[in-house]
């Protein structure tokens, strides 16, 4: 009876640990993008309409990152490492990225031996049609194409 009881605390020790290491592998992996849906957003100290504003936002569609949620408010961080807290009535599921390598070149097709079609500034805005393993189709102003993906910054799944 004893070795049975042994035997089955082993097994709930082993399965509990594997249970954590695999959520912190994939909790590192999974990354909630969002983007401000208006020109003009607040960024605030707290989760409230009390709180201080930090700064204001001026670009529709700018990608933040979800830290953490409180009722109606999500604490955002930008490009810039700024954060704070937005209310949802702000946030926008729209797949947007940034431009994070200078003079990044917008390919017609997915492959290097395609026209290109622009070169794009660091920072630049950019809406997500949709990603392939290395590739994103994105829109950038008058332009539709695509760019590699380790050159963007934001929702690239």
């Amino acid at each position: 009876m004893l070795k049975k009881n042994k035997f089955f605390f082993h097994i709930i020790f082993f399965f509990l640990i594997f249970l954590f290491i695999c959520t912190k592998l994939l909790a590192n992996e999974y990354v909630n993008f969002l983007s401000l849906k208006n020109n003009e957003v607040n960024l605030r100290l707290g989760p409230s309409f009390e709180h201080p504003i930090k700064l204001i936002y001026k670009k529709k569609y700018l990608p933040v990152i979800v830290l953490d949620k409180h009722e109606t408010w999500r604490k955002i961080i930008d490009f810039e490492n700024n954060s704070g807290w937005i209310h949802i009535s702000q946030l926008s599921g729209k797949k947007t990225a940034l431009n994070s390598k200078e003079n990044s070149i917008m390919y017609k097709k997915s492959t290097i031996y395609s026209k290109p079609l622009a070169k794009l500034e660091i920072g630049r805005l950019v809406i997500i049609k949709k990603c392939k393993i290395n590739w994103c189709q994105i829109i950038s102003g008058s332009y539709k194409g695509w760019i590699f993906k380790n050159t963007l910054w934001g929702d690239i799944k």
